[in-house]
C-alpha cells in the first residue's frame, strides 16, 4: 500500500481544512473524513479502517473494519477498556506531545515551593514588604519516577538548574542527564536521597499506590513531593497523611486521584501544598505536536511501515 487506496480514515479532534488537505495529500487514494463531535465519529466508525480519536465501547462492537486507532490523548486510558484491550485493533497515542510543558510546569512548581512563593503572593494581597531567607535548587537531589518523555526533559531542565538527578524505571537502565538510575525494588533507597520527587510514570495497574504510607516515611521531612502525571500512582490517604502531619516538606499537584479535584478535598485547604487543575500541558504547542505524532504515523501506515508510540494495551502505556 502506498498512496491509502481503499482506506477509510475517520478523524476527530482539533483538524482544520488544511489540516485535512495534509493528510489527504500522504494518502491521496483514501476516503477521509473529519467528524466534528463524538456522535459523528461514532457513526463512522463501523465503515472505518483507521480512526483518529476515541472508539467506545458500543461503537467498537460495530467496527468490523477496524485496523488501527490513534488516540490524541497523551495517556490513552479511556481507549483501554477491557473489549479494547482484547481486540487486535492496534493503538498509537500522542505520548510526548505535553513533555516540554510538563517539564516546565515542574520546574515551576520545585521553584515555587523551594522559594516559599505562596509566602510572597499572600504579602502582596496585604500589601506587606515581606522578605524572607529563601532556597535555592542549586546542589539539591531531584529523583524522577519514570524517564520517558518528559520525565528525560525534566532531567535535561534539573540539569540546567545544576541538580543532582536520580531516576527510576523498571530496569534500571541508564539515561542522559540522570546520575543514578534505580529499579523499582531500589525505590525508597532513591526517595531517602531526593529534596525533590517527580511523578511522571503513567497510572497503570503496576503504578497503583506506587507511594504509601511506608514510601512517603522513606522521604526526608524536608522533601517535597510534586506529581503531573496521574493521580493514583501516590495513595491519596497517605499523601494527605504525609502532607498534613509533615512527613514532607509538602507537595504541587497537578494530576489527582479524582478529577475534577471535588470542592469538599481536603487537599485544598493544605498550606504547604500548591495545587494546580492537571493544566501543566495546556499549551498551544501541545495539541500542535499531538498532530504531527499521526501525521508521521499515517505516512508510515500507507507505505506500510512500523508505526511510532504504539501503546501496550495491557501495560495500559
Amino acid at each position: 500500500m502506498t498512496d491509502g487506496t481503499g482506506l477509510r480514515i475517520a478523524v476527530g479532534g482539533d483538524i482544520n481544512e488544511a489540516r485535512l488537505a495534509e493528510l489527504r495529500a500522504i494518502a491521496p487514494g483514501a476516503d477521509i473524513a473529519f467528524h466534528a463531535d463524538q456522535k459523528a465519529l461514532d457513526a463512522a466508525i463501523p465503515d472505518a479502517n483507521v480512526v483518529a480519536g476515541l472508539v467506545p465501547a458500543e461503537a467498537l462492537a460495530r467496527a468490523g473494519r477496524l485496523k488501527w486507532v490513534h488516540s490524541w490523548a497523551a495517556g490513552p486510558d479511556p481507549q483501554l477498556y477491557p473489549a479494547f484491550v482484547e481486540s487486535p485493533v492496534v493503538l498509537t497515542c500522542s505520548k510526548g506531545n505535553g513533555a516540554i510543558p510538563l517539564a516546565e510546569h515542574a520546574m515551576m512548581l520545585m521553584l515555587m515551593l523551594n522559594r516559599n512563593a505562596l509566602h510572597w503572593v499572600e504579602a502582596q494581597r496585604h500589601r506587606r514588604w515581606d522578605r524572607i531567607v529563601h532556597g535555592e535548587l542549586n546542589g539539591l537531589t531531584v529523583g524522577i519516577i519514570g524517564t520517558g518523555y518528559s520525565g528525560a526533559d525534566l532531567a535535561l531542565k534539573c540539569k540546567a538548574f545544576h541538580m543532582r538527578v536520580l531516576g527510576l524505571r523498571r530496569g534500571g537502565a541508564p539515561a542522559p542527564n540522570v546520575d543514578r538510575m534505580y529499579r523499582r525494588d531500589e525505590l525508597r533507597e532513591m526517595l531517602a536521597e531526593c529534596d525533590f520527587v517527580v511523578m511522571t510514570a503513567p497510572k497503570t495497574p503496576e503504578t497503583v499506590d506506587m507511594l504509601g504510607e511506608a514510601e512517603f516515611r522513606a522521604m526526608k521531612p524536608t522533601a517535597f513531593y510534586i506529581c503531573f502525571s496521574r493521580g493514583g500512582v501516590a495513595n491519596d490517604k497517605a499523601l494527605y497523611r504525609a502532607l498534613s502531619e509533615n512527613w514532607i516538606a509538602g507537595a504541587g499537584l497537578d494530576a489527582h486521584d479524582v478529577e475534577p479535584l471535588p470542592p469538599e478535598s481536603p487537599f485544598w485547604s493544605l498550606p504547604n501544598t500548591i495545587i494546580t487543575p492537571h493544566n501543566g500541558a495546556t499549551s498551544a504547542q501541545t495539541p500542535e505536536r499531538g498532530y504531527r505524532i499521526f501525521v508521521d504515523n499515517l505516512a508510515r501506515y500507507v507505505a506500510g511501515r512500523e508505526l511510532v508510540n504504539v501503546v501496550d494495551k495491557r501495560a495500559g502505556y
